[in-house]
């Protein structure tokens, strides 16, 4: 079995708001695929459909074969989940409520949970109520992290953690990755799906609007390209796939090209004499802004999503 998550139409409503519109979503197994979309965009319910926490309201859903709500005992055996937001018991400690967590599964690997504990530097002594929103997020993360599972569902696993410790995160992902685990990495932080996930999918407003590798996505925005020459390069603007375009004087130009036009663009540059020619591929914010660009613009500037996908939370200390 290739696909490890498959869903077809899958709707979910609450009273009129309908949170998912008809979800088309596969990952395949032993990918790292990145769930990707802002809050409210049905990322955290689609993922609650899959652990059999929502009953689906119509369409498909199966979760490594089997049906999520019917049987989320036994599915619940073969993966680990890892949430966003987190509560723990209070009076326990770190280390109490990592081995807690364990023992509901029924499997414990000591090794790994206590290199895990090293590596996001958890202390697992001191008392969950004292615990930062970054130290809450490490517990979780150790104790999904460390179980034998085949398949880990990531919901905003990073939320509240610094930049060192996403770094860690990303580390510790492409090692269960290499060891043959499924993940599916909900996040709306671009950098790091961008650095992790090996297809990615976009939803929107309850739809899968996006879905595919990286690669197979970038053809739907423009690449940056950046030509000195020795000779006039003035007439760039008329060639098909060509916007943007930016003359510093006339043998520099700026400008964007349609990524199914560049090859007829460089084979125009050539007879100009390029000096230097720089092609910069679209990146995922730029995929990811082409659907919600228009909402953005209302509300926050491209300036401000750039940090914001960049950084994440860092409430940690």
């Amino acid at each position: 079995m290739d696909d490890v998550i498959h869903t077809h139409s899958l709707v979910k409503s609450f009273g009129r708001t309908r949170a998912l519109d008809g979800v088309d979503l596969t990952v395949t197994r032993g990918e790292v695929h990145g769930f990707l979309g802002p809050n409210g965009a049905g990322k955290s319910t689609t993922i609650r459909v899959l652990l059999g926490l929502l009953r689906k309201d119509a369409g498909e859903a199966t979760l490594l074969g089997r049906d999520p709500w019917r049987d989320a005992v036994e599915l619940h055996r073969r993966l680990a989940y890892v949430p966003g937001d987190v509560h723990l018991w209070p009076n326990l400690t770190g280390g109490e409520a990592i081995d807690l967590l364990a023992a509901l599964r029924g499997t414990a690997d000591r090794r790994r949970r206590d290199e895990l504990v090293e590596r996001f530097q958890l202390d697992p002594t001191k008392k969950c109520s004292t615990y930062s929103k970054g130290n809450r997020q490490k517990v979780a993360m150790v104790a999904g992290l460390a179980a034998d599972a085949e398949l880990f569902l990531l919901d905003e696993p990073t939320s509240g953690l610094d930049p060192l410790m996403e770094t860690v995160f990303q580390d510790v992902v492409r090692q269960m990755r290499d060891a043959g685990a499924t993940v599916l990495l909900s996040s709306h932080i671009l950098a790091e799906a961008e650095a992790l996930c090996d297809r990615i999918s976009i939803i929107r407003e309850g739809r899968v609007v996006e879905s595919g590798t990286l690669a197979e996505l970038r053809h739907l925005t423009r690449t940056a390209v950046h030509v000195t020459a020795q000779h006039p390069v003035t007439d760039l603007a008329a060639l098909p796939g060509v916007s943007l375009v930016a003359a510093e004087d006339d043998r520099s130009a700026q400008l964007e090209v349609d990524t199914s036009q560049l090859g007829a663009v460089v084979e125009h540059l050539g007879p100009r004499g390029v000096l230097t020619l720089t092609c910069t591929p679209p990146t995922l914010e730029e995929l990811f802004l082409r659907h919600y660009g228009n909402e953005l613009n209302g509300s926050r500037s491209r300036d401000d999503l750039v940090t914001a996908s960049s950084a994440g939370g860092s409430e940690e200390s």
